[in-house]
């Protein structure tokens, strides 16, 4: 991982009660998916786990890993589903903690390190939702060595699993450059605040590395839903700004509002978008 432990509590781990306040009910912070455009935030965020389950060729008997799993959101779609077994890994202590105390059925969390995790079997399936933006830092990316750490990272995905096994892949992108000096401070900011140490990928990174031991089967974008995710988060952040500054301090509202009328703006003009892929191990 590029992102240290370290920078990961700092970007997850200001309260869960915090992110409680502005996440959807299930803690997804991530894109979901808005296919009608009418659904409320949690109805799009369980789209976006069925979309997942379907890539990852999901049945309850198999084994599956959700790398960078967050609060646990995307293993409670699969208890729902009634998975026997869904294994989560997450740098966050306290993401890690919120997980397990949830006692999802067949649900296990574990505080570990993406590279150096040894599972005892290989994996029938894989899961990751937008984790893949903590692997490559900007200096590297300005190196020109992302493309090969994209690749290192599919490589190890594809040793955590069977040959054959198929892999629900989901990723923020980064395209356009904003031409503003207030829109490149805003993305900066974001980069360097709220989530030090990571990059998003551009598209054709990802499609450049995630040979030679994947093959994309199918692949769909999905930027309008992640500005309309942004949205509620924002909406929902200044319904409870009295809250959060009283209980966290002006500071932290004042940058999470930032950071999120950011994200909102990045969608809608392009610089940022997102991308789901069906990927099959070779």
């Amino acid at each position: 991982m590029t992102s240290t432990k370290a920078e990961i509590d700092l970007s997850y781990s200001v309260s869960n009660d915090f992110f409680e306040l502005w996440l959807d009910e299930n803690m997804h912070y991530t894109s979901a998916s808005y296919l009608t455009g009418q659904e409320t935030l949690e109805e799009a965020q369980w789209n976006k786990c069925r979309i997942l389950y379907e890539y990852a060729e999901m049945s309850p008997e198999k084994l599956v890993l959700d790398i960078g799993c967050g609060w646990g959101s995307n293993l409670a779609y699969h208890a729902m589903r009634g998975t026997k077994r869904a294994h989560g890994i997450t740098l966050s202590t306290a993401q890690a903690e919120y997980a397990n105390a949830k006692k999802h059925a067949g649900v296990t969390v574990k505080m570990q390190d993406f590279w150096e995790y040894q599972p005892t079997e290989l994996y029938d399936a894989l899961q990751s939702i937008e984790m893949v933006d903590h692997v490559v830092s900007p200096q590297q990316a300005n190196e020109g060595k992302a493309v090969e750490l994209y690749r290192n990272y599919f490589k190890r995905c594809a040793e955590l699993c069977k040959p054959g096994s198929w892999f629900g892949f989901q990723a923020i992108l980064r395209d356009r450059v904003p031409r503003t000096k207030k829109d490149l401070e805003d993305l900066k900011f974001t980069a360097d605040v709220i989530f030090p140490g990571g990059l998003n990928p551009r598209l054709e990174e990802l499609i450049m590395a995630v040979r030679p031991h994947w093959e994309c089967v199918e692949m769909r974008t999905q930027r309008t839903s992640y500005g309309k995710t942004t949205g509620e988060w924002l909406r929902k952040l200044r319904l409870h700004e009295k809250t959060i500054r009283a209980k966290w301090g002006d500071q932290v509202f004042t940058d999470y509002e930032r950071y999120l009328d950011t994200c909102v703006r990045a969608f809608d003009q392009h610089w940022s978008s997102d991308v789901q892929m069906k990927l099959r191990r070779v």
